[in-house]
């Protein structure tokens, strides 16, 4: 689904409704663009993972690379499709684009945002919100590899503890 958003919204935004195509609307659009590819993948991998009856997320390591790169990437995105906005006519939609890929990126990465069937609103009512799927597939990822590393459980803390 996230593949054929790209395309789609392109479309809709940049010529149904016919928004100019300047450098910060091009940019917060790419930025959408990577995290509903990344949303994609991540799927394409979760059926795999099913289909195979695997523990590990397959390309998990990609994905907790892709979590950590998209923070600065994005924060960048965000800062130049503001100064894009600032100084060129018609850009302002790019930072909103630029925004809504952030969202992408705590939706999947971090606490789900989206609860589009019945059950996900009965469960954020009775629970709160939910960590993201692909947050507990890397949480999962990394456990199983700390476990095969011989280390149980959360890595010890580096800092002393006082005793009382």
């Amino acid at each position: 689904m996230e593949l054929c958003n790209i395309p789609l919204q392109a479309a809709i935004w940049f010529a149904v409704i016919g928004l100019p195509v300047t450098a910060g609307n091009a940019l917060g659009f790419a930025l959408c663009a990577v995290l509903l590819v990344e949303g994609a993948a991540y799927w394409m991998a979760k059926l795999r993972q099913l289909a195979t009856g695997s523990a590990v997320l397959p390309a998990a390591r990609a994905f907790a690379a892709a979590r950590l790169v998209n923070v600065p990437l994005l924060a960048a995105g965000v800062l130049l499709t503001a100064w894009y906005a600032k100084s060129t006519p018609g850009s302002v939609p790019g930072v909103l684009f630029a925004l809504f890929a952030v969202l992408e990126h705590v939706n999947y990465f971090h606490t789900q945002l989206m609860y589009d069937t019945r059950e996900d609103r009965r469960y954020r009512r009775e629970h709160g919100l939910r960590r993201a799927h692909l947050a507990r597939d890397l949480a999962r990822a990394a456990q199983l590899r700390r476990r095969a590393a011989g280390v149980r459980g959360n890595p010890p803390s580096r800092t002393r503890r006082s005793t009382p």
